[in-house]
């Protein structure tokens, strides 16, 4: 029998084509940074369980994953930039297959929101503008202010652009099904996007036009070697994450989306609201203006429940929700929404680091 929740959340279970992406449910998982990697990037054994324990998702979009070691912002997360890191995400791409899932890399630089100790030779980040963020970073020595940056000059933005290739070639050789390029939450592409971190006056800076050029850029370069049909992006509009400053980003992001939408990518995923923070009318309406202006899937993300994300789904207002941390807890979140059974509370003090405690030890429901 079907009780009355499962039919609140039925839309939640109806397929969903995404570009060659061909999900079974529309429950997907949001990336989520779990600092549980080793020092050099390389993921550990525990996380081929973690992500095959959470298989049922209609799709996995991994951690952010950092491109290069100059990408790295954060005590022990994982990189797709080395051999050793290409063969363990292997087993991990080959550990979800096997539960019957897919999985889709978060390909990251996170720019100024880094630390002098994180990267090679004791470098210093690199940004738009060299404008020092006032947020902090997780380092060895616990939460640190970031670096002052330095601002990245015109003819190293090639090569930046290359990075981002490489690591999508990298990303198809570990088995990944898809690619979402991270340009959100005030990382490094984001940060191209918002006038309070990018004063530039070069291609790359200045009109809405040239603030968009560089996501454009890096989603045209992974789509050319991943297919557009198995590559999305993930932007906040409205957030306020890591020092980024909204203000007048309209412009910017119409111009964006619009790039976007000739590049016929296979989704985009945008985080409406962060935990924590509070959304405003007018930040719901910029991002409703934004939704419709999109011509291909949309992923919503933020705040939203089973009941929540079943309505925004049928109400044409969003193909699919990502969930972050109701999957942390709830390796089998989808099942949990279909019955509407109870979830498991998550612990925060093991979001960010440590062992297998917090991480794959959260139960399942008993098979009926």
């Amino acid at each position: 029998m079907v009780s009355d929740t499962s039919t609140a959340v039925a839309p939640l279970f109806e397929p969903l084509a995404a570009g060659s992406l061909h999900l079974p449910n529309r429950v997907l998982m949001a990336p989520l940074t779990r600092n549980r990697a080793q020092a050099d990037g390389t993921p550990k054994d525990m996380a081929e369980t973690y992500y095959a324990q959470r298989a049922s998702a209609g799709a996995i979009v991994t951690e952010a994953t950092q491109i290069s070691a100059m990408g790295k912002g954060y005590l022990d997360t994982p990189g797709i930039h080395t051999a050793a890191h290409v063969a363990a995400w292997r087993r991990i791409t080959d550990a979800v297959h096997d539960a019957g899932g897919r999985i889709l890399i978060q390909l990251w630089h996170v720019g100024r929101i880094s630390h002098t100790s994180l990267l090679p030779e004791g470098a210093q980040p690199v940004a738009p503008s060299a404008i020092r963020a006032d947020t902090q970073t997780f380092t060895a020595q616990g939460f640190t202010p970031v670096s002052a940056p330095r601002a990245l000059d015109t003819l190293e933005i090639p090569a930046l652009v290359e990075d981002y290739r490489a690591a999508t070639r990298r990303a198809l050789e570990a088995g990944f099904d898809g690619i979402e390029v991270h340009s959100a939450n005030g990382y490094l592409l984001d940060q191209f996007l918002h006038e309070n971190a990018n004063r530039r006056a070069d291609a790359y800076g200045g009109s809405p036009e040239k603030r968009a050029r560089l996501t454009l850029e890096v989603t045209a370069a992974v789509a050319e070697i991943a297919g557009a049909e198995r590559t999305g992006v993930r932007l906040s509009p409205t957030g306020r994450f890591n020092d980024m400053d909204p203000t007048g980003v309209e412009p910017t992001f119409t111009a964006l989306i619009d790039g976007l939408n000739a590049q016929a990518l296979a989704f985009l995923h945008v985080v409406e609201q962060f935990p924590g923070m509070e959304v405003t009318a007018e930040d719901r309406a910029l991002v409703e203006r934004l939704r419709r202006r999109w011509r291909g899937v949309y992923i919503a993300n933020g705040g939203f429940d089973g009941e929540a994300a079943a309505a925004a789904i049928g109400e044409g207002r969003a193909d699919a929700v990502a969930f972050g941390r109701p999957f942390i807890a709830n390796p089998d979140l989808p099942e949990r929404l279909r019955r509407g059974a109870a979830l498991n509370a998550p612990d925060q003090a093991t979001f960010y680091g440590g062992d297998h405690r917090g991480y794959t030890d959260y139960p399942a429901l008993e098979a009926a």
